[in-house]
């Protein structure tokens, strides 16, 4: 469920630091998250798709909004990506959790700042590249927030967001989670799995936000329509994994209805490879002759005007 219709911008703004703030320990785990060869193979796959294909340049400052525990961001450094990194979010939680996991890859030109997207504490014209994944759909006042990317970025910067849940994609999630709700039982048995005593949204308040901490889901129309208002050029909006992320929410939704300790790493793997193998189909089967509207996640990508 999102956040309430009803529900005023500070309130979501709260709900998403506390959530975040409750669940950056155990972000990584949960999402599988790697910052490894596989992560930085994704990230650098979702840059070059958003830009519209071809090599991809260094951009030697980068602002990177909402950044959680640095998926985006943290692969890109390892690959050379990115020079120097400007971390935000509203969490100071997963800020803290991106500095420790920026310093054990080695990565020392990080800086984090806790900010909202829509009151940048920024000088104009600071950055080459603003980037974000997943979070364009927790922020509510969007033209604000684009508004302030085009202010600090310099002219001829990108914008690159990916992760983006789209109408359709949401709906389209539904019926894994329905099926996964459904067959968990018989996958525990099979697995060896034990049933978690404590469902999970009833283990901590943190954990009971997470349906209140999306706004938005994605017509490209909107975004499209979001960037022509802020003024950018090479408008850009694409999709992205439709098997993978069906496949992906079944996967989670038998997973969390057990207990963590007792889900065996024989199946942990098969989830991780099958998961993997069904995104290289999209990319390379799907998404070149599919519409945008389709896919369970947008990519959307600009420049601001030299």
């Amino acid at each position: 469920m999102p956040a309430s219709p009803t529900a005023t911008p500070e309130h979501i703004k709260d709900v998403n630091t506390r959530y975040h703030d409750a669940a950056a320990h155990e972000y990584d785990a949960k999402w599988g998250i790697d910052f490894g060869g596989i992560g930085q193979d994704q990230v650098r796959a979702k840059l070059v798709k958003a830009l519209g294909g071809g090599e991809v340049g260094r951009f030697d400052d980068a602002l990177e909004i909402g950044s959680g525990t640095g998926y985006f961001s943290l692969n890109l450094m390892q690959q050379g990506l990115i020079g120097r990194l400007t971390a935000t979010d509203i969490s100071p939680g997963m800020l803290a959790k991106l500095a420790s996991t920026a310093a054990g890859l080695g990565l020392d030109d990080v800086t984090t700042v806790v900010t909202e997207a829509e009151t940048l504490p920024f000088d104009d014209e600071s950055f080459d590249l603003v980037l974000g994944h997943a979070v364009l759909h927790h922020i509510p006042d969007l033209d604000r927030a684009f508004a302030e990317f085009k202010r600090v970025l310099r002219p001829g910067g990108s914008i690159v967001f990916a992760g983006e849940p789209s109408r359709y994609g949401d709906r389209l999630a539904a019926l894994p989670k329905r099926t996964g709700v459904f067959v968990a039982p018989a996958w525990r048995q099979v697995v060896g799995a034990h049933e978690r005593l404590v469902a999970e949204a009833d283990q901590s308040e943190g954990h009971s936000l997470e349906g209140e901490v999306d706004v938005h889901a994605f017509a490209p129309a909107d975004l499209r329509r979001l960037l022509e208002r802020a003024g950018f050029d090479d408008r850009r909006v694409g999709g992205e994994e439709l098997l993978a992320n069906a496949w992906g929410w079944g996967l989670r939704t038998v997973e969390s209805s057990a207990e963590p300790d007792s889900v065996p790493f024989r199946w942990r793997t098969f989830a991780f490879r099958s998961y993997i193998a069904l995104q290289k189909v999209d990319t390379r089967v799907l998404e070149p002759h599919l519409p945008a509207e389709l896919f369970y996640n947008l990519l959307v990508s600009a420049r601001k005007p030299a």
